[in-house]
């Protein structure tokens, strides 16, 4: 790039890098997710527990928490402009969630070398309202990158 056109800053790579990976996310759409901050190796996501995301003890399914925290994952490794996925992941519940709790997955990247990363994701119930900011889950995941760049950013 010219000095006239130096490239997008690490924020716009995250931004756009986002918003392609999400585009084709039916399933964060169903579960009403809000993507509320990402950047290089951060990222923040959002879910309000409604009546069609308890399990039978009337408390968030932990599948849905875990999809949250993945959530988050995601957008945070693929936050550096290279189409990554997940070799895995663990999550630990802590408290559950329930309904009507807007619950916030705060992401951050711990290390990243060659195609590898790990990532940690801190699940909270809202400190705001009726939350109390108490963690809910924490998850560990593991991505790896393709070696392909996001296409959003050979778009221009």
């Amino acid at each position: 790039m010219s000095a006239a056109h130096p490239g997008p800053t690490p924020d716009e790579v995250a931004r756009r890098s986002t918003e392609e990976m999400l585009r084709g996310d039916a399933a964060g759409r169903a579960l009403g997710l809000e993507h509320l901050d990402v950047g290089p190796g951060r990222a923040e996501v959002a879910m309000v527990v409604r009546p069609d995301m308890v399990n039978g003890w009337d408390i968030c399914h932990g599948g849905l928490i875990a999809t949250l925290a993945d959530t988050a994952f995601a957008v945070a490794c693929n936050a550096g402009g290279e189409v990554t996925v997940a070799a895995g992941f663990d999550i630990s519940f802590l408290e559950p969630g329930r309904l009507g709790d807007r619950l916030v997955a705060r992401c951050r990247e711990v290390s990243r070398r060659g195609r590898s990363g790990i990532y940690d994701v801190t699940v909270v119930r809202e400190a705001d309202g009726d939350g109390d900011g108490v963690v809910i889950a924490e998850f560990r995941g593991r991505s790896r990158s393709t070696g392909r760049p996001n296409p959003a950013l050979a778009e221009g």
